[in-house]
């Protein structure tokens, strides 16, 4: 929407807004250098097809580790709070 100009002094603060407006449609160029842009569609699988294969591997290991990295202190801290509730007589 584009905002008109407010010229009188007792304006308010905000500028008018044409709710008429209507951006401009660009047509088809007949310029060589003008490409039409693939879809997202395209650029994923083309990513999938050629890159995504190859760094598999790679990206699953560094996964493993962080997962890995996770659960240990997890694991110890739920271990630690097992020990401390048997040694505290509850009952």
């Amino acid at each position: 929407m584009k905002p008109l100009p407010n010229i009188q002094p007792d304006a308010r603060k905000f500028p008018l807004v044409d709710y008429q407006y209507h951006a401009p449609m660009l047509n088809g160029s007949g310029a060589p250098c003008v490409k039409t842009s693939k879809s997202l569609r395209n650029i994923t699988s083309d990513y999938f097809d050629a890159e995504a294969n190859s760094e598999f591997i790679s990206e699953a290991a560094v996964f493993t580790a962080l997962i890995v990295t996770v659960i240990v202190p997890i694991v110890a801290g739920i271990s630690a709070v097992l020990q401390l509730l048997s040694a505290l007589p509850l009952f």
